[in-house]
């Protein structure tokens, strides 16, 4: 009998807690969570909490971990967790691992939202300090959601829980290492949020995407001496969005990848076609934005060599533009792929420079043709001289790199003068014009504009 007690008492450890941590599993948590829901209704005023926990850089801290025995320090790690979730609440709670790196707690009986707050607070104060992993010391930090039974009429316990995971995005989305209160605009962001994602996937297969392109003009002559190349989406049921609308989204789900290399081969393609067509003009280059994600992926050199051979163009025709995050976050790797792309011929710039973190005293030893000024920068400089100043610190810096300027966001005619006076070559912005649709750029180009001032 008393074997077959340890046998039965083996299984429901195994069936409702974590083998890892002893926590409660996701089955024992959602029991917890139905019984509580069903006291909500037999008793008005009772009020309980749930907190949706993910560790913020879990995965870094994993593998820095990681020995010749496997992840068993990382194991280590998710128990020492485990041991600071129990110790932050009452008895009457209960905690759990939800599976990886993702714990849930179930406050009972609380007076009012300050009480759930006040653990969130706690759990975080006490990730804060340095845990020590088996002689070693780890530093990590957790985003909280928190979602409360009194928020809406809940009927089931995975609603909770989802809505308590949502808050937890909203808390990791504004910076993580914080925690975020539900609310039900949450959900209904959400709900929009995964529907243009299923959009956006749908936009690949169904050619929704356009490429507009925005001139860039010499301040020298006022010839048109290239184009960016700029995406935009045409939602069929929203309209023409531009990039800020969808572009974070598909970056964060790595639909970026896909979506990039299309631009890429088109703005190729179209720049080759105009170049055919108008072999007088002054269109020398093309040049299309390349996002961290594409920068990351190992078979970006060889990617871009196929665009080159199945459009024609020439690789001196085209430019690519990386932001100053993409050298910062890629570190000593950036160089040797930028290495590749200057042998090809491709010319690299950095967009909206000044508005990033790149060492000043790397920049020199990466194989940069072209700083782009922000925006940011040029707006304001007819009524701010700092922001003139700095617009010719920057050109005097490109130009002991021996790297050239072009000034973003050029709106008005003022504007033009100054940056010529300031020896920036070229410019772009709605003085000159907007984005185009390819059909408007034909006709722009054959007008052969030459701006004069």
């Amino acid at each position: 009998m008393t074997g077959r007690k340890q046998a039965e008492s083996q299984l429901r450890r195994n069936a409702f807690y974590d083998g890892l941590t002893g926590l409660a599993n996701r089955a024992l948590f959602m029991e917890h969570l139905k019984h509580a829901l069903q006291q909500t209704k037999r008793q008005k005023d009772y009020l309980f909490a749930v907190l949706f926990l993910d560790l913020d850089r879990f995965k870094v801290i994993n593998d820095s971990l990681g020995d010749s025995l496997g992840h068993l320090k990382g194991d280590q790690f998710l128990i020492t967790i485990a041991h600071i979730l129990e110790a932050c609440i009452r008895s009457t709670d209960i905690a759990a691992r939800l599976g990886g790196d993702e714990f849930a707690i179930q406050l009972e009986g609380i007076q009012d939202v300050s009480d759930a707050i006040k653990v969130a607070e706690r759990i975080q104060q006490e990730l804060r300090g340095c845990l020590k992993v088996d002689g070693q010391e780890v530093f990590t930090s957790a985003s909280i959601g928190i979602a409360l039974s009194s928020t809406i009429d809940y009927d089931q316990p995975e609603q909770l829980l989802r809505d308590a995971d949502t808050a937890m995005y909203q808390a990791k989305a504004l910076g993580k290492s914080r925690y975020a209160l539900f609310n039900p605009d949450m959900y209904a962001n959400a709900l929009a949020r995964l529907q243009l994602e299923a959009d956006l996937r749908r936009a690949i297969e169904r050619l929704e995407f356009q490429v507009y392109y925005q001139p860039i003009v010499s301040l020298t002559n006022g010839s048109i001496l290239g184009f960016e190349a700029l995406l935009r989406w045409q939602h069929p049921e929203r309209g023409l969005l531009n990039p800020g609308d969808f572009i974070p989204l598909a970056e964060e789900t790595g639909l970026i990848v896909e979506i990039g290399y299309w631009v890429l081969y088109e703005a190729c393609r179209q720049m080759q076609a105009w170049q055919m067509s108008y072999p007088h003009h002054s269109l020398k280059k093309m040049s299309v934005n390349l996002s961290v994600k594409q920068f990351c992926q190992p078979n970006l050199i060889e990617q871009i060599r196929h665009i080159l051979d199945s459009t024609g163009l020439d690789a001196n025709s085209l430019a690519l533009e990386i932001t100053e995050s993409v050298i910062v976050e890629n570190g000593d790797e950036v160089t040797a792929i930028l290495l590749q792309l200057r042998e090809l011929g491709i010319e690299i710039s950095i967009d909206d420079f000044g508005t990033g973190y790149s060492s000043l005293g790397r920049l020199y030893s990466f194989p940069i043709s072209v700083l782009k000024i922000d925006r940011s920068f040029v707006n304001p400089m007819t009524a701010d001289n700092r922001s003139l100043d700095i617009i010719d610190i920057i050109v005097a810096l490109a130009h002991k790199l021996g790297m050239t300027v072009i000034a973003e966001g050029v709106e008005t005619q003022e504007q033009v003068p100054i940056l010529r006076n300031l020896h920036c070559e070229s410019a772009q912005g709605y003085f000159f014009s907007s984005p185009l649709h390819s059909s408007e750029a034909v006709a722009l180009i054959a007008t052969n504009p030459e701006w004069r001032w």
